[in-house]
């Protein structure tokens, strides 16, 4: 494999790459799907170019309640083919794709009536186990178990004790979303993908009725690139309606966006060892352990204003405390909330006009030689449709393609990772950093933990955690220019780290410090280094902003108070 460094120079080489010669495909958007859609093209031998307008993962893939799992609820509107599909997938990445990154979690489903629900709900618990193990890959994961009042509230001491008369645990497994799709569009690069983040599509080249390329605006450096490929994949999310209408299409199917937000509160606020899962008049809301802290989520409303930034008002946050402070002895409050973040989920539009009701089935379709649309889906089905996909965009090429093999082939930083984290305590006593800091590099890089480390050796002052946010060290913030293709600040204390969700001042403290640090690599001067911070804070204010806002209307008015940063 080719290195899998994405900094500046091999963003540049890619485009130019890409504009050289015709591409068997080139895929549009750089979101789990599109990510996905690039590793299995390039696994099969196919030359590839993968482009995204913003940063990896700047959309809904950052933004979503962070779980890979079956979907539980799923089962109760007997979709019983997702369900199982999800199941697989589940335990593939547990297992053997992305160990590093994708890790179980316990919740714990509290019971609010006697006899009829524990056989209700603890039959669906069952099957969704039975249908994990019969999968083939559902060892990894502890099954169900059933518990009393009284152990419940010993395992969630937390809840109130009139909220339950007794409880389900079961498991499911997550990830750190942003984190997932950088290192699947790194994984992509290592098998001879071009990718380029911050390449914006801004038109289709056709011959006739057929789509022959792009034209790639580069949004950093100006300048346009005609990238000619056979096939185009569009995996633009809840911009897909948007990406067909260049070429005039309006495609087979329509995708909608429906808008989840999430709340993060610092971990002594809820006194558990385990998640929560709490059933709502519409959906399941979710309390999620998440380092030192819990992520509380998710709303499920209809989306029709500004995609790239959706916006949390107040009355989407006081649903969320509502709702758990429902079944909680000691309430929330708004004080006790550090972090929100909104996101969109692309649901192919069905007749219901209720967002949950609608499918999270996804679809493939060629409305016009030469381009591929893939839409709808979930995060933990992302490698089907990335497969789904390809096989579509291979009935146009000529020659005969290998199959996919992503089944098989690890993400970066998965092989040698159960090796290296055995061998954790020596690996501190080597390089001077304690050994819950290898832990936590071991869980953000895989074995690719040793590239950061390398770092700290060369520099010991990078060895030292960024100031206010102290979970991150200052190499992690020199490794996202150097190595993941972080092009602004915002891209790191937004999606490389968590530091904007997981502070109080939501990242603005150490601002300055990690734009200096990216700036090392980026060779900014005194004057980008104070654009970057100063348009970092214009965003965070414009967040707040629109969290005061009673509706969707207003905060998105206040949110859209803070433009997108444009290069010097």
């Amino acid at each position: 494999m080719r290195t899998a460094r994405l900094g500046p120079a091999e963003r540049t080489a890619a485009l130019a790459a890409m504009a050289e010669r015709q591409l068997d495909v080139l895929v549009v958007g750089a979101g789990v799907v599109g990510a996905g859609t690039a590793l299995d093209a390039a696994t099969r031998g196919l030359s590839t170019g993968l482009v995204e307008a913003r940063d990896w993962a700047s959309g809904t893939s950052s933004r979503s309640s962070k779980l890979i799992h079956g979907g539980l609820r799923y089962l109760e509107m007997l979709d019983f083919a997702l369900v199982r599909e999800a199941l697989k997938e589940r335990g593939l990445l547990l297992e053997r794709l992305a160990p590093h990154l994708v890790k179980p979690v316990p919740f714990l489903y509290p019971l609010r009536h006697k006899g009829w629900e524990r056989l209700y709900a603890g039959s669906g618990v069952a099957l969704y186990d039975a249908m994990s193990l019969s999968s083939g890959h559902g060892r990894g994961l502890p099954v169900h178990r059933h518990l009393s009042r009284r152990r419940a509230l010993r395992v969630a001491p937390a809840l109130r004790r009139d909220a339950l008369v007794g409880a389900l645990q079961y498991y499911d497994a997550q990830m750190d979303d942003a984190r997932f799709v950088a290192t699947l569009v790194r994984t992509a690069a290592a098998y001879g993908a071009q990718v380029a983040s911050r390449a914006r599509v801004v038109g289709f080249l056709r011959e006739g009725e057929r789509v022959v390329g792009a034209r790639v605006r580069d949004v950093e450096a100006g300048g346009e690139y005609e990238v000619r490929a056979h096939q185009i994949v569009n995996a633009t999310g809840v911009w897909t309606d948007d990406t067909q209408a260049l070429i005039g299409e309006r495609g087979q199917f329509h995708v909608r966006a429906s808008k989840g937000i999430h709340l993060v509160v610092p971990k002594d606020r809820i006194h558990s060892t385990t998640g929560l899962i709490l059933r709502t008049e519409k959906s399941v809301l979710f309390v999620i352990p998440w380092g030192r802290h819990w992520i509380i989520g998710t709303t499920d409303t209809d989306w029709d204003l500004d995609k790239a930034h959706p916006a949390a008002s107040s009355a989407d946050i006081d649903y969320l405390l509502d709702h758990v402070n429902g079944v909680l002895a000691t309430p929330l409050t708004r004080d006790d909330v550090e972090g929100v973040y909104a996101g969109l989920r692309p649901l192919l539009a069905g007749e219901s006009d209720a967002t949950s009701k609608l499918s999270r089935e996804h679809t493939v379709a060629h409305p016009v030689p030469g381009l591929v649309v893939v839409a709808g889906g979930k995060y933990t089905t992302y490698r089907v449709m990335a497969k789904d996909a390809v096989d579509e965009a291979v009935h146009g090429l000529d020659a005969r393609v290998a199959p996919c093999v992503t089944e098989e082939v690890p993400l970066l930083g998965a092989e040698g990772y159960r090796a290296l984290w055995n061998a954790r305590a020596r690996t501190a006593a080597r390089t001077g950093v304690h050994v819950a800091r290898v832990e936590h590099l071991l869980n953000r890089y895989g074995s690719l933990a040793e590239e950061v480390l390398d770092l700290v050796a060369q520099d010991p002052a990078l060895g030292r955690p960024v100031t206010g946010a102290d979970d991150y060290l200052r190499a992690e913030i020199v490794y996202a220019a150097s190595h993941e293709g972080a092009r602004h600040l915002d891209d790191v204390l937004t999606r490389r780290t968590r530091i904007s969700i997981e502070t109080f001042d939501r990242g603005t403290g150490c601002a300055r410090e990690c734009a200096e640090l990216m700036g090392r690599v980026l060779d900014w001067d005194e004057e980008r280094i104070a654009k970057e911070v100063e348009h970092y804070e214009k965003r965070v204010e414009a967040e707040r902003e629109s969290q005061r806002q009673p509706d969707d209307q207003t905060a998105d008015a206040a949110r859209l108070g803070a433009p997108d940063i444009v290069p010097l």
